[in-house]
């Protein structure tokens, strides 16, 4: 097959960033055994789409997808993994176009499948008249086990192509999976498993790798990242492993994704705080400021553990990011149950958040409780959380005017300008074109909004 008729895969990612680090890993993989990237899913022989589950809309996205992919590229070959692969996989065989649907315990065989549906016949779309064209005509497969039987967390770091994320720099590494809590709202458990580490060697020998392709900054992530290495043997620490990524490697920023709540403790606060390296930056989930909802949720904290644990970050590290999660309208949620959460929100030291509206989701205990917040209730107050998080984002970037601070560009920018990303999760704009995955010094003045003059870190 010569390379103008190279058949070519796309890969498209609905979910989070492990949901992303599992994508990366799959599309350095396809480009190792030989398959081109194409530029979208309209132009591939063969589509991925990673799916999530999170939410019945994260659900609906991924069903339109497939049709929409069907519609404008009928030959094409669709295979759909993901969280919503594992717990539904008959509902996305059933649709048309789909070729074959792996669950997240299968995922390790999708170059496997990408193979036998690429058959020695095969007439990539390069080679072809595009009308009319179809090969998906026969059932779909279905490829899933027991996401709860024994396995290992995967490696699936990638960069190198620069195609892993959207702004091609900062690559995830994930270095946990599962989660062992019962959320009760929370179906990942179910289609995740158990929560499994990777060991501290290879994640020391995939930061080594990554750095020796360019990474400046890496994003350590997991489904429960707080819980790495309590199922080694022997225990293995959170903080251990990023010890040794620090002392063994030549990484020049690590940054946590999401970490409970539990997990922060004055030893990893001061962990964070202890090298430059660290990106000062928390994202600790709080779903509810109401006790109330938080027993129902199944949440083991209350909202006074919660606020010790961000004061605690606040008083040691003044200029940190603290980010956080809040679901609106469980179910039973009162008028009262919101405005504690939005006094909670306003009083503690948070600088962004990330607001869901609750979603029922088949087979965790909240799916049955009565009590059901009205839509238009649900909507209304997610817009006041959202508008009290602009608030505070606003006053966290006010906070720091006149300080001079360090930020790695992206790969997104406009006229005029690049976007770029500090330590403490500022997105800035600054002036001037300027390549992705360089470091800057910015000074941030008082509520500027033209793009900002840098020298170069």
């Amino acid at each position: 097959m010569t390379a103008a008729c190279m058949a070519t895969f796309c890969i498209e990612n609905f979910g989070c960033r492990t949901s992303e680090a599992d994508s990366a890993a799959l599309r350095r993989q396809l480009r190792a055994g030989g398959l081109g990237l194409a530029p979208d899913a309209f132009a591939a022989d063969v589509v991925v789409l990673n799916t999530c589950t999170v939410t019945a809309a994260a659900d609906s996205q991924a069903r339109e997808a497939v049709r929409k992919i069907r519609r404008a590229n009928p030959a094409a070959r669709i295979i759909v993994t993901g969280c919503y692969a594992q717990r539904a996989p008959d509902e996305l065989a059933a649709l048309d176009g789909v070729a074959c649907v792996i669950g997240n315990s299968r995922q390790g065989e999708i170059p496997a499948v990408v193979r036998g549906l690429l058959t020695p016949d095969f007439v990539p779309l390069t080679a072809l008249e595009r009308g009319g064209v179809s090969f998906a005509s026969s059932p779909a497969r279905i490829l899933t086990s027991d996401v709860f039987a024994p396995i290992t967390a995967s490696n699936v770091a990638a960069r190198g192509d620069g195609s892993v994320l959207s702004d091609r720099t900062r690559p995830i590494l994930k270095i946990q999976d599962g989660c062992n809590q019962a959320c009760s709202y929370c179906v990942i458990p179910a289609v995740r498993g158990r929560s499994r580490s990777l060991p501290p060697d290879a994640v020391v020998s995939e930061v080594r790798r990554l750095v020796a392709e360019g990474a400046r900054e890496i994003v350590l992530s997991g489904i429960n990242l707080g819980s790495y290495g309590r199922d080694l043997t022997p225990r293995v620490e959170l903080a251990d492993v990023a010890q040794r990524i620090l002392r063994d490697t030549d990484l020049e920023q690590l940054r946590f994704s999401s970490i409970e709540p539990q997990d922060i403790t004055e030893d990893f606060v001061a962990l964070v705080g202890s090298s430059e390296r660290f990106a000062r930056h928390f994202h600790v989930p709080l779903q509810s400021g109401s006790d109330r909802i938080l027993r129902a949720m199944h949440r083991w904290y209350r909202a006074g553990h919660y606020a010790e644990r961000v004061q605690l970050i606040r008083r040691r590290l003044p200029d940190a990011a603290i980010g956080a999660d809040v679901i609106v309208g469980f179910p039973g949620e009162r008028d009262a149950d919101f405005e504690a959460t939005a006094a909670f929100i306003a009083h503690e030291p948070f600088t962004y958040l990330h607001v869901f509206s609750f979603s029922a989701r088949p087979g965790t205990r909240a799916a049955g409780l009565g009590d059901v917040v009205p839509a238009a209730v649900i909507r209304r107050r997610a817009r006041a959380l959202r508008a009290l998080g602009q608030d505070k984002s606003a006053a966290f970037r006010a906070s720091l005017a006149g300080n001079t601070v360090r930020a790695l560009t992206l790969a997104r920018g406009g006229d005029g300008w690049t976007e770029a990303l500090t330590g403490n999760y500022l997105k800035l704009r600054i002036a001037g074109h300027h390549p992705a995955n360089e470091w800057h010094n910015v000074r941030i003045p008082a509520g500027a909004e033209e793009p900002l003059h840098t020298t170069p870190a």
